[in-house]
């Protein structure tokens, strides 16, 4: 018995481990409450009353960060959009601050040789954070043709997206009625378009702006 309870010891330290090695901030609050949770267990039956205690805070610290980063209101006040130039020089900045991970998540995107190039820049912002970049072309047709659609990694569990192109109402209040973006090339961009509300239309994805 002694070492099946150490061993749950070590899985929830171990737990606890992994969960501050995470980018992402859902992800990091989930797996940190698990590891907690596992460890409260484990003080409990072994009578470890200062470990118990601490996990214990730390897991109702878990829950309550978990409730805010899900709460949709929560949401509503958090995000933010500021529209800039394509060529403005904070702009450029988070392109080549992000380079790497643009390249590896959008490998189609080249904002020099684009066909259609962004005439429209939205930022999102979380707080005080920049935490989305929204690349549009406007080629007056009311149709929002997106050439970058990028999330920094702390906020992939989230959906900036969804604040920008729905929640916002801000590109239906500069005249667009649908947006178009390329037809996603991974599961992972399939299933974020899919539950924006998007639909495939031969090689774009496309929605409709109600």
């Amino acid at each position: 018995m002694n070492w099946m309870l150490e061993a749950l010891g070590w899985i929830g330290s171990a737990i606890v481990v992994v969960s501050l090695l995470q980018t992402r901030i859902l992800r990091l609050r989930v797996l940190n409450l698990i590891g907690c949770s596992v460890s409260v267990v484990y003080a409990l039956l072994g009578s470890v009353w200062p470990v118990l205690g601490l996990n214990a805070v730390l897991a109702l610290i878990n829950i309550v960060h978990l409730r805010k980063l899900t709460a949709a209101e929560e949401t509503e006040r958090a995000y933010a959009v500021v529209t800039v130039q394509p060529d403005d020089a904070y702009l450029e900045f988070l392109l080549d601050k992000h380079r790497a991970d643009i390249n590896a998540t959008n490998p189609n995107f080249d904002q020099d040789s684009a066909e259609t190039p962004a005439t429209e820049a939205h930022l999102v912002l979380h707080n005080d954070e920049t935490v989305g970049m929204v690349l549009i072309h406007n080629d007056g047709s009311g149709v929002a043709r997106v050439v970058l659609d990028y999330v920094t990694p702390r906020f992939r569990d989230f959906t900036p997206g969804k604040y920008l192109f729905r929640d916002s109402g801000l590109l239906r209040s500069r005249g667009f009625t649908h947006v178009s973006a390329p037809a996603p090339a991974d599961k992972q961009t399939s299933s974020y378009y899919e539950a924006l509300g998007f639909t495939t239309s031969g090689s774009r994805s496309v929605l409709q702006l109600t």
